[in-house]
């Protein structure tokens, strides 16, 4: 048996879990009352909690059920990730209790940074080598064709929502952004979310389009841009009428897709006078999920 380690950013399952959350993703430095109280807000504004947790369990199944299909017995999915229970160093080592020696490590996120799926990866790697698991890692899935596909095909049916002429909406295409320090790193994380874009936008016929960054850390440095409010109020001046959000760079509904994009971002499009819509998220599509267990079985030698 092969394991499948699938890491995801992780969420507090309860209101009463965000401080330690918070606390976890500031590496130990606890948030002000004014941080904490503005999470808990945002949280609230989207019914208390974020569904990540549930929408990555139920990836995690999919994944479970494609594999199953296509490879009999042969693999078996575990999930951990990076900042709540369970953890990708507790979920590697329940892994080796339960006799798993061989792993293909893969983050639910398609596009690679060192500063984000690295990160996952490293931690995977450092878990597994103290309990003798042989890793293999997936990097980057950001021009599967399947990928490409399920995205064209949910930007296509956001454009007849919208219902304006192509030429007067402009799809952004969108993914979280990082510290603009990795461009000089020569991070491949901008060139593959631009690829990503590309890609989708020819096959779904569409022309007018950019990529934008969203969800920005709140540090001192620069972080890649534009921000997507930044970029629908550049569309509005250059006479759009609608825009399109494609967040090609999340897998889920969360915090990042269901208060970012759908309160924050449609509120600036409003403001603006523009038609505003979202493509949906991929979620648990059993498209999606045989489309990462192809990805996954593909990653053993």
């Amino acid at each position: 048996m092969i394991g499948v380690l699938l890491m995801s950013y992780g969420t507090p399952a309860t209101a009463a879990d965000v401080e330690a959350y918070y606390t976890h993703i500031r590496r130990g430095n606890e948030p002000s009352p004014q941080q904490l109280a503005d999470l808990h807000r945002r949280y609230d504004a989207i019914g208390g909690t974020s569904p990540l947790a549930a929408r990555t369990a139920d990836q995690a199944a999919g994944v479970q059920a494609a594999l199953d299909a296509s490879h009999p017995g042969r693999f078996r999915v575990f999930l951990g990730t990076k900042h709540a229970p369970p953890f990708i160093e507790e979920t590697v080592k329940a892994m080796a209790g339960e006799g798993v020696t061989e792993a293909v490590a893969a983050v639910l996120a398609p596009h690679y940074s060192a500063l984000s799926v690295g990160e996952y990866l490293e931690r995977a790697r450092v878990a597994a080598d103290e309990v003798g698991i042989t890793v293999h890692e997936v990097r980057s899935w950001h021009l599967e064709p399947a990928l490409v596909g399920l995205l064209a095909d949910r930007l296509g049916r956001a454009l007849q929502r919208v219902g304006r002429p192509p030429g007067a909406t402009e799809v952004l295409v969108t993914a979280h952004s990082l510290p603009s320090r990795i461009v000089a790193a020569g991070d491949p994380y901008p060139a593959q979310l631009e690829e990503t874009a590309r890609a989708v936008t020819e096959a779904a016929g569409v022309t007018r389009w950019r990529t934008a960054w969203q969800s920005a850390g709140r540090t001192p440095e620069e972080w890649l841009g534009p921000d997507v409010t930044e970029a629908i109020e550049e569309a509005a001046a250059e006479s759009a009428e609608a825009v399109v959000v494609c967040p090609a760079g999340f897998t889920s509904d969360h915090l990042e897709v269901l208060y970012d994009l759908d309160i924050e971002a449609r509120a600036v499009a409003h403001a603006k006078g523009l038609v505003f819509a979202r493509t949906d998220s991929l979620n648990d599509d059993p498209a999606f999920c045989a489309m990462l267990a192809e990805v996954v079985a593909r990653a053993v030698p």
